[in-house]
């Protein structure tokens, strides 16, 4: 019998390369699972809150109600500040899936998700399968990314897109990539940025074009600008972005000077939007999102600054080496430019700044293999003091209640702070061993999710808090009153998710903020005058409307005649007796 092929005593076991290459494998397939149960658990079991998540699941509603793809309509009214993408792909999730919160959040947590596979991706071709786990790990659990990503606002789209652009630069610019496939990803880099530009406007193309610009300057080498494939990308993005544009600006006249010269210059050089905030706005809210690795970040500062900004004569792509530093250079002037631009802007909000941590999360992928177990015992420590804080905090929940703020709301999120700390805790434990045997990555991997899924219980228990910012309690206390007939207003206040809930639209009354522009245009769908309101309702059969406690006391004091149906500290629903 032969034994060719057969292990004979004292010979070493052949080793299957391909069962080498899946156990490699095994352990980033595990964590994506374990990190994707716990991402996509949680989005449908919390009411949708005002404003964002109720703007946008309510255009995307109008939309899938109107069968009109090109209007934007909020409450059926013209809505331009944004752009069209978002609205269909939330759209298209209600009529596969029907309408619901899980829905409604469905595409913000997959772009999220995907943002994250994304920057693991990219780390791992370009410094190996260690460093793409570890920023797999790390991008993930960032704190303003899962928290941007579990709720429904346009910026974890914009994020996704602005990230693959990204990295799709930077696997093109690989020292061995062929000249064919690097194309390819300069030309998805295209692709991205036309999506980004259908997500939110021009910023989809002022984040990479001037990092790509400051990046020439600083390399002092404009092969990053002339490697760009200009002509097939231009006619790539404006096959993709312009229709849209064209076919909304046929259609409504005024569309082009409100969406780029009100909702973009107007937005960033003065404070018309009322969102301004001081030059330091986003330093804190960049050290809390950025945790559990704000003392990662801070521990890799000098190696970063002595590797990027050391003196150094033009660099090419003559080696590995120059490679490596103009990639870091290229994250820097990213995060950099995304997090100057907006704290020079007129008008910011706290989730802006999001498309610079993928960027963030790449850079410490970079160094993170060279960091010693003591290092990161030391950002160990800031994340134990950080819940330590929280718990305390949470113990003093009834001096946070408020007129508008009853402690029984805040109590849930308080349990649930202390509940996510023990989670952590636990996670910190396996974390502290595994760094005292020098397991920097298997450290990161037990910190991350340990991180997640406290994050993701303190989320959950927002929901207590957020009925108060939502109107599905009051909308499903008025469907027993009303009829497809009867029309229902909100009184000089509006809560974003009331049109969600009714599924159908409400006439505002003494109402403006950002329905100026539809209600200037279509004046009869809505009530400029409470005198008006007042003579409309007295001569309806049957009518329902929402208000503020302040405005329903005042309409009483003139003998209106109405019905409380629901009322809390913030609103009151009623109906026409």
């Amino acid at each position: 019998m032969s034994l060719a092929g057969s292990n004979t005593v004292g010979a070493a076991p052949t080793r299957d390369p391909r069962l080498a290459h899946a156990r490699s494998w095994l352990l980033p397939a595990v964590f994506i699972t374990i990190l994707g149960g716990a991402w996509f658990c949680s989005i449908g079991l919390r009411s949708l809150i005002s404003p964002d998540e109720g703007r946008y699941a309510t255009l995307s509603l109008g939309m899938l109600q109107s069968g009109d793809w090109i209007t934007p309509r909020l409450n059926g009214l013209l809505y331009f500040e944004k752009p069209v993408l978002q609205y269909w792909l939330g759209a298209i999730a209600f009529n596969f899936l029907g309408v619901s919160e899980f829905s409604a959040r469905l595409w913000p947590a997959l772009a999220g998700f995907l943002t994250v596979l994304a920057t693991g991706f990219t780390a791992a071709r370009l410094w190996g399968r260690e460093s793409g786990l570890q920023a797999l790990a790390i991008c993930g659990s960032m704190t303003w990314i899962l928290g941007n990503s579990l709720y429904l606002t346009l910026d974890a789209g914009l994020t996704l897109w602005l990230t693959i652009a990204l990295c799709s630069v930077l696997l093109a610019r690989r020292t061995e990539v062929s000249a064919k496939e690097s194309r390819n990803w300069i030309l998805l880099a295209w692709v991205a940025i036309a999506l980004a530009v259908l997500t939110k406007g021009l910023v989809g193309i002022v984040i990479p074009g001037a990092t790509l610009v400051l990046l020439c300057l600083w390399q002092r080498n404009w092969s990053w600008w002339r490697g760009m494939h200009w002509l097939p990308g231009l006619v790539l993005f404006l096959a993709i972005a312009a229709p849209w544009f064209i076919a909304v600006s046929s259609r409504n006249p005024g569309f082009a000077e409100f969406f780029f010269i009100h909702e973009h210059f107007a937005r960033f050089l003065t404070k018309v939007h009322r969102r301004e905030g001081a030059w330091w706005y986003y330093i804190p809210l960049l050290l809390a999102g950025a945790l559990p690795w704000t003392g990662l970040l801070a521990a890799l500062a000098p190696r970063l600054w002595r590797d990027v900004f050391a003196p150094v004569k033009a660099v090419g792509e003559e080696s590995l080496e120059s490679a490596r530093v103009a990639q870091q250079r290229a994250l820097v002037a990213w995060s950099a430019f995304t997090f100057a631009f907006f704290s020079l802007s007129g008008s910011k909000l706290p989730s802006y700044i999001l498309p610079m941590f993928p960027a963030l999360a790449l850079l410490m992928s970079i160094r993170a293999r060279e960091l010693s177990a003591s290092s990161m015992r030391w950002n160990l420590w800031i994340l134990i003091g950080v819940w330590l804080l929280a718990v305390l905090v949470s113990t003093q929940a009834h001096r946070f209640a408020g007129p508008n703020s009853p402690v029984s709301v805040l109590e849930p999120m308080a349990h649930a702070i202390r509940m996510a700390a023990g989670i952590f805790a636990a996670g910190a434990a396996i974390a502290w061993f595994c760094l005292r045997q020098s397991r920097v990555t298997a450290a990161i991997l037990s910190l991350a999710l340990s991180h997640v899924l406290a994050l993701v219980v303190v989320l959950g228990s927002h929901d207590s808090f957020g009925q108060l910012k939502s109107a599905e309690i009051p909308a499903k206390r008025l469907q027993s009153y009303i009829d497809a007939a009867t029309p229902v207003f909100a009184v000089r206040s509006y809560d974003q998710t009331l049109p969600f809930y009714l599924r159908r639209n409400v006439v505002l009354v003494e109402y403006e903020d950002e329905f100026e522009m539809g209600q200037r245009l279509e004046p009869n769908k809505s009530i400029a005058r409470l005198e008006d309101f007042l003579q409309r309702w007295s001569e309806l059969p049957k009518a329902a409307a929402y208000m503020t406690p302040a405005t329903w006391q005042e309409l009483q004091q003139r003998r209106v005649p109405m019905r409380v149906v629901y009322q809390d500290p913030r609103r009151v629903v009623v109906v026409k007796p």
